[in-house]
């Protein structure tokens, strides 16, 4: 997408979703339940948020891209926890789309009724009923989304600066009614400061967090802000700064000049939560210091619901790129170049909870639950992040590392306890939520997920890196003819500066020896781990060597690879036909943890040579992750073409083949990095088909038959296509 989002554009994503609608709907309760320290406790708010901007910032700049949080999970933890910050943070974003939308149904159907009461009288049933502000929610969502899909991101911020306006007016009045009262009738005012204590400050923190969200949805399109390195840090640290410099200022004319003589801030915020600010700014500005509020309200609405829907969106599309959610969200408009499947499906998920769910409340509070979660999840990949060093490019830094991701994270984890114990039905609400995306990933995304995240590991190392991996590739070595070629292949399959090859010889036991002398089996494995090391060296390869001493190859390999952790074992063999090898091949598969990968090339063979990689495929197999990995690896070393084949029975019909075709074309896209071409073939004999493209090609990738965890076979198809051609074979089967 277009880097279109400069300083101010990005600034008015954060203040849109930030300034407003938070105070306006919780500073009721914080007041009830802090009294006039309801102030300090959107200070405190205000320096845990700075902290945990600070975080954002930094991980914004090391991976600018957008969707936020679960682009960070996904570059330092792995797609599975990526895949669950992504899902619970895009409900968070949605269901705070809700509670924005909704909030404007119900400040405009007020501004109606009072307009109404003006011009006819008193405001029939309808005009001031649950349908009206849900129909006007739902309107104000449908135009957003519109918009969305048809402008650029940094656009429309109109609403956000009314609002401040607003805001901006209501503080002066505020300020020049207070200068106006003696000092004494101020202080009377705001005491006692802490009706509630210690208990009721933190209280009322908890409580009202959530009104300071919204600086980190500037992550959330960091892949469309110009600069992120200079404007990412300065616009949350911006959006923030103007959030708090409305806040507190208003707060304070609050809690003294808005309220009547004789009541405390206290008392007025427990009998009208809702209505406390409306009511405290007519106090000192009359009919008009009420109507500054409604239309304040109505405005922050506006902007947080877009800024919300657009942050939402955009972990929409991030997803559906990794294909942690349907691929046809991250289709672009044309056009405009906005994701339009990905804010349509939004925005109607916004409107399905309007419509079904009565308790918007609930599913606020655990959508404030689940950012706190996330925040201090955020602060903790930072500190991973940072201690890993998997980036290179230039980024803000946070000051007093580890200290302010720390001190942050503590904090965000003691309000998110006092939120799940304070409203238990939020956590239950974020737990089932959680449920219904376990079981839509591990049924309908997770095949596919792995696979694009295996290929995004092979072609970028600094992401294999962040993750604190460390992945060795096994290559047993007996025969130095073979050994150039399989280190070749182990290579492509290691992570450069992060993985590791270790060439293992293993020596078999003399019966009996002769001291003094060396055993000619200890002299043949010198020889051909020399060899093999000479080959590597000559290629500005510098694998690791290890020689052992077994009775039997086949379990000493299987012990190595145990005892090492490897992530891959290769294995080289110039026929297959042996009698003996197939089976103790396919014991091996079954015996060890690890991905394998078996070579069958003729002497002299080098990948470099390889230009033309020829993918058998027949429907749903069983090795999308490895193959992924493997043809990741192959396209990152050399410019190369993979030919993905498909074989359909003869009379399969035309619908048959385009679907086949199709489902070429997503895989190809998910795992094929370079060059590629589709191939449907029909044919009654499928390895005479695949040995007949074998003959054009390089090198052949098959996957071998999974019978179970631990039970894989070459299958008939494999070895006649072995036998029948002699195209060099790659022969993959997946770990467990």
């Amino acid at each position: 997408m277009e880097r279109s989002i400069g300083l101010f554009g990005a600034t008015g994503v954060g203040v849109g979703a930030i300034v407003g609608g938070g105070i306006l709907a919780l500073a009721g309760v914080a007041f009830a339940t802090a009294g006039p320290g309801a102030i300090l406790a959107f200070a405190l708010n205000g320096l845990i948020a700075v902290l945990t901007a600070l975080s954002f910032a930094e991980l914004s700049t090391q991976f600018p891209e957008s969707g936020g949080t679960y682009t960070f999970a996904k570059k330092v933890l792995s797609v599975e926890a990526a895949f669950t910050v992504g899902w619970v943070v895009w409900f968070a974003s949605i269901v705070a789309g809700v509670l924005y939308a909704y909030g404007f149904g119900a400040f405009a159907v007020i501004a109606i009724a009072r307009l109404w009461e003006v011009a006819f009288g008193s405001a029939p049933a309808w005009l001031t009923g649950h349908v009206l502000v849900v129909g006007l929610a739902i309107v104000a969502t449908a135009l957003y989304a519109f918009g969305l899909t048809r402008r650029g991101s940094g656009s429309g911020h109109g609403p956000s600066i009314g609002k401040v306006v607003a805001f901006v007016i209501l503080i002066a009045g505020g300020l020049w009614a207070l200068a106006g009262r003696p000092a004494g009738s101020i202080a009377d005012q705001l005491r006692p400061f802490f009706p509630g204590g210690a208990l009721g400050l933190f209280r009322a923190m908890g409580y009202t967090f959530i009104a300071l969200q919204g600086f980190d949805l500037i992550a959330a399109v960091a892949g469309e802000v110009r600069d992120p390195v200079r404007i990412i840090p300065r616009a949350m640290l911006l959006s923030l700064g103007i959030a708090l410099a409305i806040y507190l200022p208003f707060l304070l004319v609050t809690a003294t000049v808005g309220m009547e003589p004789g009541m405390s801030v206290q008392e007025a915020g427990a009998a009208h939560p809702e209505a406390v600010v409306a009511l405290a700014a007519r106090n000192y500005l009359g009919p008009f210091g009420y109507w500054l509020v409604i239309v304040a309200a109505v405005l922050s609405m506006l902007s947080a619901l877009q800024a919300n829907l657009l942050a939402a969106s955009r972990i929409a599309l991030a997803m559906a790129r990794d294909r942690t959610l349907p691929y046809r969200l991250e289709i672009l408009n044309s056009r405009y170049s906005t994701p339009v499947a990905a804010v349509l499906i939004t925005a109607a998920i916004i409107v399905l909870i309007l419509l079904v769910v009565p308790d918007v409340a609930a599913i606020g509070a655990a959508s404030s639950l689940i950012f706190l979660i996330t925040f201090a999840l955020v602060h903790r990949i930072d500190v991973m992040a940072r201690r890993r060093g998997g980036v290179r490019q230039p980024y803000f830094r946070l000051p007093f590392f580890p200290l302010i991701p720390a001190a942050g994270a503590t904090a965000c984890v003691a309000l998110a306890v006092f939120q799940g114990i304070s409203v238990p039905v939020a956590g239950l609400i974020a737990m089932v939520w959680l449920a219904l995306g376990g079981v839509l990933y591990s049924s309908l995304f997770s095949r596919r997920a792995r696979a694009v995240d295996a290929s995004s590991q092979a072609l970028d190392a600094d992401l294999v890196r962040l993750r604190g991996r460390n992945p060795l590739v096994l290559v047993p070595i007996a025969n130095p003819a073979t050994a150039e070629a399989m280190v070749g292949i182990a290579n492509a399959l290691a992570p450069p500066r992060v993985g590791r090859v270790l060439l293992l010889s293993v020596v078999a036991a003399p019966e009996e020896w002769e001291p003094g002398t060396s055993p000619q089996a200890l002299l043949d494995a010198q020889a051909v781990l020399g060899n093999a090391l000479t080959a590597s060296f000559a290629r500005g390869l510098a694998p690791e060597a290890l020689t052992t001493v077994a009775a039997q190859p086949w379990p000493e390999i299987a012990r190595v690879a145990r005892s090492y952790g490897c992530e891959s074992l290769v294995l080289g063999f110039s026929n297959l036909a042996t009698a003996t090898l197939g089976p103790h091949l396919e014991r091996l598969m079954g015996t060890v943890d690890c991905d394998v990968v078996v070579l069958r090339a003729p002497l002299g063979w080098r990948l470099r040579d390889v230009r033309r990689i020829l993918v058998p495929l027949a429907g749903r197999g069983d090795h999308e992750e490895l193959r992924a990995r493997l043809l990741g690896s192959l396209h990152r070393s050399a410019a190369r073409e993979s030919i993905l084949l498909q074989v359909l029975p003869p009379q399969a019909t035309e619908r048959e083949c385009d679907r086949a075709r199709q489902e070429l074309a997503r895989i190809a896209r998910d795992e094929v990095p370079g060059k590629s071409r589709i191939v449907v073939a029909q044919a009654a004999n499928v390895a005479e088909e695949v040995a007949r493209h074998a003959a054009e090609s390089d090198l052949v990738v098959l996957g071998l038959q999974r019978l179970g965890r631990r039970q894989k076979m070459f299958g008939d198809v494999v070895l006649r296509v072995a036998r029948d051609t002699s195209c060099p074979i790659l022969m993959i089967s997946r770990r467990g």
